[in-house]
């Protein structure tokens, strides 16, 4: 009765904590600490007979439901190749956070069948076997809207994990601590909460397998901005659910999610922060956005490096892909998240590439010995209450239902990876054709367009035939931009973009090829702080960039240098991004007859923040010009991406 007590105090503390906005303990916290201390003596015999008591009145649980899944390959609606070697334990899970607001807001789901079903048993059918879900300690905004996917707390966290365990599924349960501060007290409330919240989702029914103690830890924790204190936040949040395991005899693994895998020195640097700070946890979790994290061999190369460095488990917590651009303006408007330039080389916004994508990333993912993947937001569609005020829900074309809550193919995916699928050959897409041509230069057009299929290995290049009256029409003597309609054997209609552009002079100037040998690149120092990086999130275009990273003592410089212009104006730029000291010199620079002209100082303010330096140059006949960038003093980091040398005052 004491513990029963002490809890409900505890509980109505962080309350009004959470309602008045103040984020500081109060003396009455001091006396519910007190008293919780003052309870952890053994139990006499009449509170022993008092919790087995307990334990006989709880209701009888019915057996969990078990989905008859693949045991060899099946016909099905998409294609599945099965992955090679996949452990029979490879975590197959989809977090479903936002189901109970989603359900609240009048949102049904629908089996195969067409008939309404319990979501959960449609994601065990569909061979899901863990269920990821949120826990916010204090789910809403100050303006009452609700964090990501619906803001779960701890009562719906119980409710989806014995909703999950009646139909044979685990539960991973992900603590955000949304507000709590870093002090030493706060420190022993997130503890508290860890263990509380626990038994709760415990008590009621759900079968527990991994704890996410804190979500992104390396963007803060519980108001904790170094790592010391985050380091003392996940000790005591690791602390629970050790004492929570033993406790109660359920088999509890720990799980610290990190994000930003495409930067893989970075990464590393987080693995080693945990082990030389010697924290007890289990599982090394990251997100994987394949539209921004980089590629699948990169992810691959990441997670083996952390499992064979510091000998911990890997585990993809966050992952998703999209099966349609359906609704969005122009291609790229704010109703989803996702929008065309999102789309990742090899898929398109198809429910069979969305199946393709994710069976691509376990494949990955299991190469690399990781314990499987999570799918975010698998049945997170639109929803007042639970998506933005229209209804509408930036999440809903990375969904695995549409917007009737019926299930798509791409579903199935998860119970087809063992074993894969076979189904009649069928165009999935065929990849956008695009073809460029300078001022003054002869046009020629792609005699075939790359065809994807729903199984990738018969892709191949088809012929095409392009309208000759639209290719008449395209004026090379200027800059412009066209389309041309073409058609293959088979009748389907393609589109080709031509672009007619001024030359740019430099030669590989946003270093997407292998030589570089046209760059000269010089330093100051011990060591070189340059490379040539590949990151598509950190490069303007392609995947490439020039990258740059160190103390505030680093000097370097690339350049190239361009013979045998003819005598004109000429434009030289290039694009810049990154956060650098204050007193860091960088410009572009151009060398004309030992003349050195400079650009204005590059202000770099911040990842994505991009900068275009620009020079105008007047250049005599054959005369050679060196084009470059400069850095001086320059602590921090930054790349450049996009360098190049354009005629201005003529078409060519």
């Amino acid at each position: 009765m004491k513990q029963k007590l002490s809890y409900i105090l505890l509980l109505l503390f962080l309350t009004a904590a959470a309602c008045t906005g103040n984020r500081t303990h109060s003396q009455e916290y001091q006396n519910v600490q007190q008293n919780e201390d003052a309870q952890k003596e053994p139990r006499g015999e009449g509170e022993e007979a008092q919790g087995e008591q307990q334990e006989q009145n709880k209701a009888p649980q019915a057996e969990p439901y078990q989905a008859e899944l693949p045991t060899g390959k099946e016909e099905a609606d998409i294609f599945v190749e099965p992955v090679k070697d996949m452990s029979e334990d490879f975590i197959k899970g989809m977090d479903v956070s936002s189901v109970i607001s989603l359900e609240e807001s009048g949102i049904s789901y629908y089996n195969r069948q067409g008939e309404k079903e319990d979501l959960f048993r449609i994601l065990a059918d569909a061979g899901v076997k863990y269920i990821r879900t949120q826990v916010w300690n204090d789910p809403d905004h100050a303006d009452g809207s609700g964090y990501d996917q619906g803001g779960s707390d701890v009562e719906k966290a119980a409710k989806i994990g014995a909703r999950a365990a009646q139909n044979g599924m685990k539960l991973l349960v992900d603590f955000h601590y949304s507000d709590f501060g870093a002090d030493r007290e706060h420190h022993q409330t997130l503890y508290h909460f860890t263990k509380q919240s626990l038994k709760t989702i415990l008590d009621a029914g759900g079968d527990i397998g991994i704890v996410q103690t804190g979500n992104a830890v390396n963007e803060g924790m519980a108001g904790g901005q170094d790592w010391k204190e985050r380091l003392l936040l996940l000790e005591q949040a690791g602390r629970a659910v050790r004492e929570t395991a033993e406790e109660t005899g359920q088999d509890l693994r720990i799980a610290v999610h990190f994000t930003g895998i495409d930067d893989h020195d970075q990464m590393a640097s987080y693995a080693k922060i945990l082990a030389q700070a010697g924290l007890d946890y289990d599982i090394f979790g990251v997100s994987y956005d394949p539209y921004r994290h980089g590629t699948m061999e990169h992810m691959k190369t990441v997670l083996k490096d952390i499992r064979n460095t510091y000998e911990k488990d890997t585990l993809i917590l966050e992952t998703s892909y999209c099966y349609t651009l359906e609704g969005l303006e122009d291609g790229e408007g704010d109703l989803y998240c996702v929008g065309e330039k999102d789309l990742v080389n090899g898929y398109a916004a198809t429910v069979q590439s969305q199946a393709s994508c994710i069976r691509d990333i376990a494949d990955a993912a299991s190469q690399a010995q990781a314990l499987g993947l999570f799918y975010k937001g698998g049945a997170w569609i639109a929803a007042a209450s639970a998506a933005k005020e229209d209804g509408s829900c930036i999440w809903a074309n990375q969904a695995m239902f549409d917007t009737q809550g019926r299930p798509l193919a791409s579903l199935d995916v998860f119970k087809y990876l063992k074993y894969g699928t076979s189904c009649e050959k069928a165009v999935d897409f065929i990849e956008k054709t695009r073809t460029e041509v300078c001022v003054g230069e002869t046009l020629d057009m792609p005699q075939t367009v790359n065809v994807v299929y729903n199984d990738r290995s018969l892709n191949e290049p088809v012929p095409v035939i392009w309208d000759s009256a639209q290719i008449g029409k395209i004026r090379t003597d200027k800059t412009g931009e066209y389309t041309v309609e073409g058609r293959l054997e088979d009748g389907t209609s393609v589109n080709c973009s031509v672009v007619v552009a001024k030359k740019n002079w430099l030669l590989n100037p946003g270093f997407e090829k292998n030589d570089i040998s046209m760059w000269k690149v010089s330093y100051q120092g011990k060591s070189n702080p340059t490379q040539i990086q590949h990151k598509e999130t950190d490069a303007k275009s392609g995947e490439n960039s020039f990258h740059f990273q160190g103390d505030g003592a680093q000097k370097f410089q690339i350049e190239q240098t361009v013979s045998g212009l003819q005598a004109g104006i000429y434009t030289a730029s290039v694009c810049l991004q990154g956060e650098v000291s204050p007193s860091a010199k960088i410009y572009l620079y151009a060398v004309i007859n030992g003349k050195v002209i400079r650009s204005k100082l590059a202000k770099l303010t911040g990842q994505g923040k991009w900068k275009k330096l620009k020079l105008r140059l007047k250049l005599n006949a054959k005369t050679p010009v060196k084009i470059g960038v400069k850095g001086k003093d320059a602590g921090g980091w930054g790349t450049m991406d996009d360098f190049a040398l354009i005629r201005a005052d003529a078409q060519s």
